[in-house]
């Protein structure tokens, strides 16, 4: 009986280590669809954004202080979203599917739509305003039409 339950518990942590395996490369090979489609850097740019408004309102902190943080947070903070974002992706995508989503960004075309997404997604977001407050307008007009005041 202590032989089978040996086995047992000696069956499930084995599973478990192979789990946090997967789990381990999973995280490292999102961390690289990351960096090679220009997530990261976006990433990266919202940490520098934030250290310049702390700096701005702690002007008299030393610079050497400042930078010494933001390097530190600029990697550690980077594997900790990673790391928080693994579950999200591994419910829609597939260790094989962000592989081939790596191959893509190292393409000629991938490295063109990673370095424009973010200027696509800001002029969409800017078009896509626009139309939602066009759409907003018509659908007040016709209730009006229809006798409905909103």
């Amino acid at each position: 009986m202590q032989k089978i339950i040996l086995i047992f518990a000696f069956s499930v942590w084995l599973h478990g280590f192979s789990f946090g395996q997967k789990g381990d490369d999973y995280a490292k090979t999102l961390k690289e669809m990351f960096e090679v489609s220009g997530t990261e850097e976006s990433y990266q740019a919202v940490i520098k954004q934030m250290f310049g408004m702390f700096k701005q309102q702690s002007a008299d902190v030393d610079p050497g202080i400042w930078k010494s943080l933001e390097q530190e947070f600029s990697s550690t903070s980077i594997d900790e979203l990673v790391k928080m974002q693994v579950p999200v992706y591994q419910k829609y995508l597939s260790i094989g599917d962000l592989e081939e989503m790596i191959k893509f960004y190292k393409t000629p075309v991938g490295q063109k739509f990673a370095k424009s997404t973010p200027m696509i997604m800001q002029e969409s977001m800017e078009i896509g305003q626009q139309w939602g407050m066009k759409l907003g307008e018509e659908i007040s007009r016709k209730m009006k039409e229809k006798g409905i005041l909103l």
